[in-house]
């Protein structure tokens, strides 16, 4: 009760991974197995970039070759897409996602703060150890519009930003009304395909890059929920 005679109520608590039987964001076995199966598309173009599949190289060469020309072409859309990459790279996403994690552990979801914490690293480290196992180069264009270090294979913009629109998703999604559900699927969306698409139209990655980038973030998502999720139905009363 305020001085002035008011009543106050404190804010609902944040959905923790251990409240719903079916995990942090509503996910339910379909969802799961739709998860975990981009592992297996993402395998695929592993093997097929390492391989050199001529096929999947002239279909990236041709998109990006494509792209590049429009870049020369077109300088706003350069500074536009080279914004949307800085604003939205690993770091500021992964900065993000700590302040997600201090005001949730704020409010009382240590689980959930943990979740984020866990998706964020494990698919952080996941991305450059790939990239070394795969060893591909980036695209090597004349007059290039926008330049990068390091090797291509998986995008690590594409993968963070797809880690990003999941804990958006699973963090969000149970605490907002219909209205809101849209507003959330809109910038988990725009997060996870601006960002990757902006590495092909600068001519820093190849499309199959983004493509694997996103298939790995939708995996390691999906496989954090679901451990999480059976570890709170096993021990009920951890805090």
């Amino acid at each position: 009760m305020s001085a002035s005679g008011r009543r106050t109520t404190a804010p609902p608590p944040i959905r923790d991974p251990a409240g719903p039987a079916d995990g942090p964001s509503g996910l339910r076995p379909g969802h799961t197995v739709s998860g975990l199966s981009m592992l297996v598309p993402f395998a695929l173009l592993a093997m097929l970039v390492a391989g050199g599949w001529s096929p999947l190289r002239r279909l990236d060469a041709a998109i990006t070759a494509d792209l590049h020309g429009f870049a020369r072409d077109h300088p706003a859309w350069v500074s536009v897409m080279s914004l949307w990459t800085d604003v939205f790279a690993p770091m500021p996403l992964r900065a993000g996602a700590l302040c997600l994690v201090v005001w949730l552990a704020y409010r009382g979801a240590r689980r959930l703060a943990v979740w984020v914490t866990t998706t964020m690293v494990l698919g952080g480290l996941l991305g450059p150890l790939l990239k070394l196992v795969v060893g591909r180069p980036r695209p090597d264009l004349p007059e290039p519009v926008a330049l990068a270090p390091g090797l291509s294979f998986p995008s690590g913009h594409a993968l963070n930003a797809a880690l990003a629109a999941g804990v958006l998703l699973v963090v969000f999604l149970p605490r907002v009304r219909s209205a809101g559900r849209a507003a959330v699927w809109s910038a988990a969306l725009a997060i996870a395909l601006v960002t990757g698409f902006s590495r092909v139209a600068l001519g820093v990655h190849w499309t199959s890059d983004v493509v694997a980038g996103w298939l790995l973030g939708a995996a390691v998502v999906t496989a954090t929920t679901m451990a999480f999720t059976l570890r709170a139905r096993r021990s009920p009363s951890d805090g």
